[in-house]
């Protein structure tokens, strides 16, 4: 790639980040995504900016099962339902309320971005979080190309680097225990009138 920035990002187990495919709960092994992505960013914070609340286990020494016990206390906050957690919005008062009860409420704070901005909008907001230091949450509902997109449908994950390859924007994204790099432009055109979108964490 031309130019690339990269988060440095955490393993579990030799895994990339958390993955909801451990989880033994069967409503959480379905629908669990968008828990799975609170904790990630919760052991992401807690290693790289020190903000310990956010997970009661060792930080420093992550498990599978450190992280299957930190899903279900994740669970009542963000939690899996029918159609899944299909608005920003509600990932956003679940997180909120989880900082809240832990003590780490004012640290981060979150905005909703709409997957109805535009893709040059989206670039920018990422290629500025990922410069921070900061995840992006991102919520993928349906998707025109269910081939190259298949195991993001309908789901939460995180965006954690982003590049330029051949004037194209790429994003390297972290969900079941791996990354990878997609073109953003074809993953923001989905093809559906209802949009996901992303959500802004901001270091407070």
């Amino acid at each position: 790639m031309d130019i690339k920035k990269e988060l440095e990002y955490f393993e579990i187990d030799g895994a990339f980040g958390g993955n909801q495919d451990w989880f033994t709960n069967v409503v959480m092994n379905i629908g669990g995504c968008a828990a799975a992505t609170a904790c990630d960013c919760c052991i992401y914070f807690a290693r790289q900016m020190g903000i310990k609340e956010l997970y009661p286990f060792d930080a420093d020494s992550l498990n599978k099962e450190d992280y299957k016990r930190f899903s279900q206390m994740m669970k009542p906050y963000i939690r899996p339902r029918a159609g899944g957690v299909r608005k920003l919005a509600w990932f956003v008062g679940g997180f909120r309320k989880y900082m809240e009860d832990v003590k780490a409420a004012g640290r981060i704070g979150m905005e909703e971005f709409s997957g109805t901005r535009t893709v040059k909008e989206a670039g920018e907001l990422i290629q500025g979080q990922i410069k921070q230091e900061m995840p992006v949450p991102v919520l993928l509902l349906q998707h025109r190309d269910r081939d190259k997109f298949k195991d993001y449908i309908w789901h939460w994950f995180l965006i954690v680097g982003f590049g330029q390859e051949d004037g194209d924007f790429k994003i390297k994204t972290a969900t079941y225990g791996e990354a990878a790099w997609f073109s953003l432009r074809e993953m923001w055109d989905t093809g559906f009138a209802e949009k996901g979108g992303l959500i802004k964490l901001v270091r407070q």
